[in-house]
């Protein structure tokens, strides 16, 4: 089966990006914000909320699991 990137809805605390590129790498979700973080300190922190934001646009929800 192919991997495919997802918002991740059991990891989000906003939108879901951080928790489903935390899935997608096999990362812990707490590694991926703290990287986003520190980036966002260190490049200014409106190039990375257009990144989140973008990011929430285009990358879809992830599906939610069929029971059984």
């Amino acid at each position: 089966m192919e991997k495919r990137l997802f918002r991740s809805q059991a990891r989000k605390m906003l939108g879901g990006i951080c928790g489903g590129l935390g899935e997608y790498f096999e990362i812990d979700v707490t590694l991926i914000r703290l990287v986003f973080v520190a980036l966002s300190l260190v490049t200014a922190i409106i190039p990375m909320v257009i990144f989140y934001l973008i990011a929430w646009i285009i990358i879809p929800i992830e599906e939610p699991k069929k029971a059984g």
